[in-house]
């Protein structure tokens, strides 16, 4: 282990190094303090839910392993995501998928959830002193059997669907309120085909109309913002996927142009072709949208949603934001699911490498970097690039940690969850 001494020392070295370069670590440790990463509260049960009928997952979603000591209701879920939170530093949030409405035993449908379903998560983030971010849930539900809700042909489960977007918006519009954090509130639906399709514009039509009943209400953007997640494919709808990234695309310059100027996009990093990078679409987007929300997942041959890592796609999508200077306009949250391996270690190496990324892109030399490009000097600049890619973060982020009283080494941390696993997790039969 490090002494803190030791810790000390390799960060003035790194900074005095970075300094030649024309980085300010200390700026960089000081915005890196400001960014809030949203954990994603399936991942503690592997995408089960609270509710007491829960179909489970579906819509094209996997979630593989069988590792003792999943949450089995909303007290556990707290507690594993308490102990998580304990172990990484900077801000959060969490964020929580409609499914996890705890009912107490009440006989009420997704169509008619509201924000006392939610009550003890709001309070648990109070104390927390953390936001929500929320999600209809268009999965794991009679009504989504066959992988259609909002452009479903039949009008009476397109209307149900319908209903429980417009009660979703209002519970996080409820949530930002009471937290006094913007609540994102992220669309995702997993309607599509299997096979070939016949009439792929009538089910797009039909998304289109229910988006803008959904869409209808304004609320304030201090209390949620509002974003569509498109998707290339999912198991079970290989050939046709009604929402899209074209389609969405399309929806958000046509919601643009009628007045919903604060709709967003947002990119999931394994809801793309493997040969597709997010980090070459950011820069588009971001021209033309105010913000925009980002899902870090970790695609292995498809859309698996492994646990990210310390990954160049990742470091790469946060050196966009950083030289588009968009970190202020963008959303960052974790969306993966693993039950082969301890839940808690997931969310923390998957936080931890988001925030370990984005301390490496607020590190790159980008100011002179531009200069270079600017003066078309792309030698120096493919140089000096290549070069940054070495460039200290690892002593600069055990110093971000030490001042935040954390450890910087997965070696520390490792045995403080493996006694959380040992005295709480392997309790739960």
């Amino acid at each position: 282990m490090m002494s803190e001494q030791t810790i000390k020392a390799a960060y003035e070295a790194a900074r005095d190094t970075l300094r030649e370069y024309g980085v300010d670590a200390e700026a960089a440790l000081k915005k890196l303090d400001e960014i809030p990463v949203s954990l994603h509260c399936w991942q503690g049960d592997d995408v089960t839910g609270l509710e007491a009928e829960a179909g489970g997952v579906s819509g094209g979603i996997l979630s593989t392993g069988n590792y003792p000591g999943k949450a089995r209701n909303g007290d556990e879920l707290r507690a594993d995501l308490s102990k998580a939170l304990s172990l990484l530093p900077g801000p959060h949030k969490v964020n929580l998928h409609a499914s996890y409405a705890e009912l107490a035993g009440e006989k009420v449908d997704r169509d008619a959830y509201e924000l006392r379903h939610f009550a003890r998560f709001v309070d648990w983030a109070k104390e927390k002193g953390i936001g929500l971010d929320f999600n209809p849930t268009y999965f794991g539900h009679p009504k989504a059997a066959d992988n259609l809700t909002l452009s479903h042909p039949d009008k009476g489960i397109r209307a149900f669907w319908i209903e429980h977007g417009k009660t979703s918006r209002r519970i996080a519009a409820g949530m930002g309120k009471a937290l006094g954090q913007t609540c994102v509130t992220n669309l995702w639906i997993p309607d599509g085909m299997k096979d070939f399709t016949a009439d792929r514009l009538a089910h797009r039509a039909r998304l289109k109309d229910s988006l803008d009943e959904v869409y209808k209400e304004k609320f304030s953007p201090r209390e949620t913002l509002d974003s569509v997640e498109c998707k290339l494919f999912g198991i079970g709808t290989e050939s046709f996927v009604v929402g899209s990234h074209e389609f969405y695309m399309g929806y958000l310059g046509y919601a643009h142009k009628n007045g919903f100027e604060d709709l967003m996009l947002t990119l999931d990093m394994g809801h793309f072709h493997p040969t597709e990078q997010v980090s070459d679409k950011l820069s588009s987007l971001l021209l033309f949208s105010k913000e925009i929300l980002l899902h870090l997942s970790r695609g292995v041959r498809w859309d698996s949603d492994h646990v990210i890592v310390f990954s160049d796609e990742i470091t790469e999508v946060m050196r966009e934001l950083v030289r588009a200077d968009a970190l202020d306009r963008t959303h960052i949250a974790l969306d993966f699911f693993d039950g082969s391996i301890n839940r808690v270690t997931a969310w923390v190496v998957g936080a931890r490498a988001a925030r370990r990324a984005l301390l490496a892109a607020l590190l790159e030399p980008t100011a002179r970097l531009k200069e270079l490009e600017l003066a078309q000097n792309f030698g120096d600049r493919l140089a000096l690039m290549d070069e940054a890619r070495t460039l200290p973060v690892a002593a600069v982020w055990n110093e971000y940690c030490r001042r935040k009283n954390l450890p910087g080494q997965a070696t520390q941390w490792l045995s403080d969850v493996a006694d959380y696993e040992k005295n709480v997790l392997s309790k739960r039969v």
